[in-house]
């Protein structure tokens, strides 16, 4: 009778542990860190000089993702929306507010980020446009 006991509430917290997970899926396609190489008239030396880059690895929280961002200076966060038909919303954008010497890429960053409506991913390249003919391109940071 011992063992039926035993046997039965471990059966009982294994599943309860199994339902009660508050841990949600990622998208490893997506939740990762990733390095800006192309925006507006920003050369790929400047970007990768001041290490530019947006990081997705955050908490996910009802299909949004708290996210990060570094243009060489302030700590940016956002929270964003990637939806499997190609739309991204991106909300919430703040930063520190740190006085730097070069502050152009940062605040031009700021200024178009929130405005991204549209994003792709091909191979370990992500891109995120606005319709308007802005885009920002990234690649996977962990992409040999």
């Amino acid at each position: 009778m011992k063992k039926i006991l035993v046997s039965f509430f471990a059966v009982l917290f294994l599943g309860i542990a199994a339902g009660c997970s508050s841990l949600p899926e990622k998208n490893p396609g997506l939740q990762r860190q990733w390095m800006l190489v192309s925006f507006d008239q920003f050369s790929k030396e400047e970007l990768v000089k001041n290490k530019a880059e947006i990081n997705l690895t955050g908490i996910m929280e009802k299909g949004k993702i708290k996210g990060g961002a570094g243009m060489g200076c302030n700590s940016i966060f956002f929270t964003s929306e990637f939806k499997s038909n190609g739309k991204v919303t991106i909300s919430g954008v703040g930063s520190t507010l740190k006085a730097c010497r070069n502050m152009e890429l940062e605040n031009a960053f700021l200024q178009k980020f929130d405005k991204m409506t549209n994003y792709s991913i091909e191979g370990h390249f992500l891109t995120l446009s606005d319709g308007s003919g802005n885009s920002m391109k990234f690649i996977a940071s962990d992409w040999d």
